[in-house]
């Protein structure tokens, strides 16, 4: 990976942000552009891919110290204009100022002190690739209001990188090893900063010298995109928003490190009757006008089937009643919450004389106008 482009800016983070807030603004990105919420969107996609990219990089500290070093990452190590020589070990002090960064690097905050360090550091053996846990991955999972309320199992087919089993995750394709490419079998390579040189482990090969040929199965990379099908259990309860973490089940990592995990992003289809607020249900019914001015016992639709809900005498447009544990079941409270019924009362339908006389006495008997208490609020 190669790239001169700001992972910070990519990502919306300060160049100190800490691993935390890296993580959080990659999860944020990744679940807004993620391609399965933004079908045919390419937009959307680049940017999911850019994400990933930042992300990658930033997540990992010896390659965000490489970043922040020389403004870019490259799996080779060099930045820059940085050349490979080999076996030169050349010093040239003049008119170096040992105040200024690393050649090559807008903006580093390094220069000598950095510099010195590592090329001490580094000519004691070499540098050996450390293993490096895989990334997180997301996956956006819509499932209907029934599925959220009682919980499911799915299975779900997952893109994930995994361990190759041609080479067991080293790269390499085995047999005899070879001179390195990039230092020409010497272990060293040439780094300049300023007009100072420093002869520097070659990270290619590790400081040996030698390298093997690449696993053909994966391109020399250790792990391969392959499918997989992860059964997921989708707990009771679960709401738009809900995050379920299934350990182990993002990409793979190097050289045996842990894999990553997989993050699911859970999203309820809306209901034709019931609504949510938290782990109520709420619901709308109608009820007549002889039902809501005598009183009456009547049945509405629960999650759980019929449910008898008594209606007082005089009951009014838009009032609540509440129906206690027939809500949501709510597993870290263990506890239900209520199911909210709020009334509507439909006018009669008058399909002949007699129901027209019927009202007009009604109207004789209560002649109460219903809107005298808006004109004391104007």
């Amino acid at each position: 990976m190669a790239s001169n482009k700001d992972y910070y800016q990519s990502l919306g983070v300060k160049r100190d942000a800490s691993t935390d807030e890296i993580r959080k603004a990659y999860r944020r990105l990744a679940r807004k552009y993620h391609p399965d919420l933004n079908p045919g969107d390419k937009a959307s996609e680049e940017k999911f891919k850019q994400v990933q990219e930042a992300y990658d990089v930033l997540a990992d500290a010896k390659k965000r110290k490489m970043f922040d070093q020389f403004g870019f990452y490259s799996e080779s190590g060099f930045p820059g204009g940085a050349e490979a020589h080999p076996g030169s070990a050349g010093f040239g002090f003049g008119g170096f100022d040992f105040s200024e960064p690393v050649s090559g690097a807008p903006g580093a905050q390094g220069g000598f002190g950095d510099l010195f360090s590592q090329f001490f550091g580094q000519r004691r053996g070499g540098h050996q690739p450390a293993p490096e846990k895989g990334a997180d991955l997301e996956y956006a999972l819509q499932i209907d209001f029934w599925q959220a309320i009682r919980g499911t199992q799915i299975r779900l087919s997952v893109q994930r990188l995994e361990g190759c089993g041609a080479c067991h995750g080293s790269g390499h394709a085995g047999g005899a090893s070879s001179a390195c490419p990039q230092c020409h079998g010497t272990g060293q390579v040439t780094q300049m900063a300023g007009a100072m040189k420093f002869s520097l482990a070659c990270q290619r090969c590790g400081g040996t010298g030698k390298t093997r040929s690449g696993c053909a199965a994966c391109n020399g990379e250790g792990r391969r995109l392959a499918g997989e099908v992860v059964e997921v259990r989708i707990p009771p309860g679960a709401a738009t928003g809900s995050r379920l973490r299934v350990a182990g089940k993002g990409n793979a990592g190097t050289m045996g490190a842990a894999a990553g995990d997989l993050y699911i992003t859970v999203k309820v289809e809306p209901h034709a009757l019931f609504a949510r607020e938290g782990d109520d249900v709420t619901i709308t019914v109608p009820v007549s006008v002889a039902e809501a001015g005598l009183g009456a016992k009547i049945e509405v639709p629960t999650v759980d089937g019929r449910a008898l809900l008594k209606i007082p005498q005089g009951t009014q447009t838009g009032q609540k009643f509440r129906l206690r544990e027939k809500g949501i079941f709510n597993a870290r409270r263990s506890a239900r919450g209520d199911q909210i019924v709020e009334i509507v009362i439909t006018a009669p339908d008058v399909r002949d004389e007699r129901m027209r006389e019927l009202l007009k006495q009604l109207s004789q008997i209560d002649p109460r106008d219903p809107r005298a208490e808006l004109w004391g609020k104007v």
